[in-house]
């Protein structure tokens, strides 16, 4: 082994640049020892924040000295990269407080548990700071294994396995179409380079590489859950435990976001109409099925297909303008640090009532809420706001942000369509709502008494940030 060579890979950047996966790293095998030895169990909970804790202030350093490529060029550590990973750790740590009083008989196994969840986050960045084919795949599988066992961790549960089940075939599908596509890009161009494939893209890819960027970007749209590949949404998300719904619902499909917007340029000039009607028919799927919907779970599903569809049209606009946008870069952070607020927030509601019994997810139990828990009733009540764009509050400035990157992009068509699909959305979100304070609670189901402080925190946390994120959008905005 050439130690020159290693030097060269393995240097004071390199380090730095890899300083949140080596903590989250790190941390995971800290959670294997402690789970070896029964006196340090009790130290699990400070070992998991501190490693989240850890990668975040590593995180940040990089926002100061951002690393724009290690590892020979595979790998990224730049400003945009750090504030995605900010958005991973964000979102796992939301999923892991909810997840903390959540199972009954998994109690035993939540050491497993645990570790399963770390691993996801360390996926998630290798995914956003790719610059090679083989590095997205290797955290796209450091993300989607922890994600398909998570998915059936209420063994008690048909529906989870069920949906671990569901999540695992389509998943296996999903990398399948991936690996064929890059395995095509390679015999085409002979790299897997981003930075080599976007040089060959300028000068025109081969029928063979178009082919293989098609199956490429099918993989990608079904972790985005975009149309047509968004069938294995609701139930996945139904079945699966809910703190583990919330990482699938934000994490990923932030993961998922991050490396699409870096390999617009690969895509053909003429396909940003194709991708923007893809989005506005993502949304109609997505607000067409969550208005027939009686569970509230699956009806976040739903409402997370429409809010997925809204996302692509940032990839459109990138597309359409030729280059690595800020706007569309800034606009794509800005809704998934929203998202990740209110849809972590609403489904961590669910995971709360779901301590008095499941039905509660149903719409026709929430009936009454208003009176019997004010404050809960109050926070669902914000986050459904949120996601459906309602001003003073960060869903409604992600919205005009993706929208205005939209028409700045001349696709005013599909912008204008973006909003109309909003407004339909508030229906759904609005009935809720009228459930909770405008019809009579049902005298057959017992009011939710569950008491978590942890879900408490959480909630309180998430609230706070949807309101921060709409009233003084510059705490974060100054951020990007």
């Amino acid at each position: 082994m050439n130690p020159d060579l290693i030097a060269q890979y393995f240097n004071a950047e390199c380090a730095a640049a890899l300083a949140p996966l080596v903590t989250l790293a790190g941390g995971l095998l800290l959670l294997i020892v402690a789970e070896w030895f029964e006196p340090m169990n009790r130290l699990r909970p400070l070992l998991f924040v501190g490693s989240i804790l850890g990668a975040a202030w590593a995180e940040v350093a990089l926002l100061n000295a951002p690393v724009a490529a290690v590892l020979g060029g595979t790998y990224s550590a730049d400003k945009a990269s750090a504030l995605w990973g900010l958005v991973f750790l964000a979102s796992t740590l939301i999923a892991w407080v909810h997840a903390r009083s959540y199972y009954r008989k998994s109690r035993p196994f939540l050491g497993e548990h645990d570790m399963l969840l770390l691993t996801a986050p360390i996926g998630m960045m290798m995914m956003a700071g790719a610059l090679d084919l083989t590095v997205f795949f290797i955290g796209l599988e450091l993300l989607s294994i922890p994600l398909y066992c998570l998915a059936s961790f209420r063994r008690d549960r048909s529906e989870s396995v069920e949906a671990g089940l569901k999540y695992f075939v389509l998943g296996a599908f999903s990398v399948g179409l991936f690996l064929y596509g890059a395995s095509l890009i390679y015999a085409a161009t002979g790299t897997l380079s981003l930075t080599a494939l976007t040089a060959a893209a300028a000068t025109g890819f081969s029928p063979m590489a178009q082919v293989g960027m098609a199956f490429v970007l099918g993989s990608l749209l079904f972790k985005l859950s975009v149309w047509p590949f968004h069938l294995w949404v609701p139930d996945v998300y139904q079945g699966a435990p809910t703190p583990v719904t919330i990482l699938m619902a934000t994490g990923t499909k932030a993961a998922a976001l991050a490396f699409t917007l870096r390999i617009t340029g690969l895509l053909p000039e003429s396909s940003a109409g194709l991708i923007a009607l893809l989005a506005v028919l993502t949304m109609a799927a997505g607000n067409l099925g969550a208005l027939v919907q009686s569970n509230l779970k699956r009806l976040l599903a739903y409402s997370g297909v429409a809010h997925a569809g809204t996302l692509l049209l940032l990839v459109a606009a990138q597309r359409a303008s030729g280059e690595l946008s800020y706007e569309a870069t800034s606009a794509a952070l800005f809704y998934m640090a929203a998202y990740v607020a209110t849809a972590g927030g609403a489904f961590g509601l669910l995971a709360w009532l779901e301590a008095d019994g499941e039905h509660f997810t149903q719409i026709e139990s929430l009936k009454g809420l208003g009176r019997r828990r004010p404050a809960m009733a109050a926070a669902m009540t914000l986050f459904l706001l949120s996601l459906g764009g309602i001003p003073a509050t960060g869903g409604f400035l992600a919205k005009w942000m993706v929208f205005s990157v939209t028409l700045d992009a001349h696709l005013t068509g599909y912008a204008i369509a973006g909003v109309l699909m909003s407004v339909i959305a508030l229906a759904y979100y609005l009935r809720v709502i009228a459930a909770m304070y405008m019809e009579p609670a049902s005298d057959q189901v017992a009011p939710p008494m569950a008491k978590r402080t942890d879900a408490m925190l959480a909630t309180a946390f998430c609230a706070a940030a949807v309101l921060v994120m709409g009233v003084l959008p510059s705490v974060f905005l100054g951020l990007i």
